[in-house]
């Protein structure tokens, strides 16, 4: 099969993202595998959604390090391709991560996948889906009772009357956002410069009021669900425990935090059995779910990282599941001759 990523772009890729350690197991299994940076995505003369697309030269590479390397390096193989040609598109690129100069990148990727869902193409995690996720406002149809309670404003007032309600203790970040950016924890240590805060992040749109859970000081547990299940391989789950430096309330392993092996209880699990319906319906077939304590902090749809991260600790081959996953769901769409909603396709099969 032929398996296109999106990513914001192929230069900023690192040997332990997700994409990079995905595409690397595809071509090591004999697919066919393409990274497309979001600026590069087509609509040709012909009404195709297209790409002018690179993948590594034929041959074996020994690690993820060695395949981007190649990937990144002169020796890459770019050439236009449209959407007729590939089987998978993954969308992997971070609408947050374009904030500011490409404005116009947020969306591109979810554009340019609705057309390749209309073209035969499966399109990972639906596009229709992930349009209605592009930022944390999303976490809001999931059930209550597995969410914190949360306030999205961008009025000072409110945000404090919510602050004295959740008895001076609640955490701050901005409605689009991600990897642990603006993130604040408010307490009576620094009330005082709410005002501040506030008006800062308000800078960036609505920003996310939410109750502090005390279990959060141990850290958080990054959670891998696929087609709406647990990612499991041999009784061991996708998954680890997030643990930020001393004195930083954010966990996100792109600002220091480290990760550790996650004990994963039944409350856990019915959690997942709650937000799967919702997740199932949207189409998404890889997610990461971020859970403190009984509560989920996010559901992160996007591009959620860390399988390396979670194989690694549990000594499981998580990546030979996804990409089983995928292999699944290209010879049902041939099966059936593409007479299944792409929605369906993403997160059923």
């Amino acid at each position: 099969m032929t398996v296109a990523f999106v990513v914001n772009d192929i230069l900023t890729e690192k040997p332990t993202y997700t994409t990079t350690v995905l595409a690397t197991r595809l071509h090591r299994a004999g697919h066919k595998v393409y990274l497309i940076g979001v600026g590069d995505l087509l609509f040709l003369p012909n009404d195709h959604m297209g790409a002018n697309a690179c993948r590594v030269p034929d041959g074996e590479y020994a690690d993820h390090n060695a395949y981007l390397e190649a990937m990144q390096g002169d020796e890459a193989v770019c050439e236009q391709i449209e959407a007729t040609d590939i089987d998978v598109l993954m969308l992997r690129n971070n609408p947050a991560d374009e904030t500011g100069s490409r404005e116009w990148a947020k969306t591109a990727g979810i554009d340019f996948g609705l057309y390749a869902a209309e073209q035969g193409v499966i399109v990972l995690n639906d596009p229709n889906g992930l349009a209605r996720a592009m930022n944390k406002l999303y976490f809001q149809r999931f059930p209550e009772v597995v969410r914190p309670r949360t306030l999205i404003s961008r009025n000072v007032e409110e945000i404090k009357a919510f602050y004295e309600e959740q008895q001076d203790h609640i955490i701050l970040k901005p409605l689009q956002g991600s990897g642990g950016d603006g993130v604040f924890m408010i307490d009576k240590d620094n009330a005082t410069n709410l005002n501040q805060i506030v008006e800062t992040l308000s800078n960036k749109g609505y920003i996310v009021a939410q109750e502090f859970l005390p279990e959060a000081s141990k850290g958080d547990i990054r959670m891998f669900v696929m087609n709406g299940e647990p990612l499991i391989v041999n009784g061991k789950y996708a998954a680890f425990l997030r643990q930020g430096a001393d004195g930083d309330v954010r966990n996100n392993m792109t600002v220091g935090g480290k990760a550790v092996k996650a004990d994963i209880t039944p409350e856990i699990l019915r959690m997942v059995e709650l937000v799967k319906p919702q997740l199932i319906r949207d189409g998404m077939f890889l997610v990461g779910l971020d859970i403190v304590g009984e509560k989920m902090m996010e559901v992160n749809v996007l591009s959620p990282g860390g399988l390396f991260s979670a194989g690694e600790l549990e000594g499981e081959d998580f990546v030979a599941e996804v990409i089983a996953a995928l292999e699944r769901k290209v010879r049902a769409r041939d099966a059936y001759g593409g007479k299944f909603v792409n929605r369906f396709m993403s997160a059923v099969v």
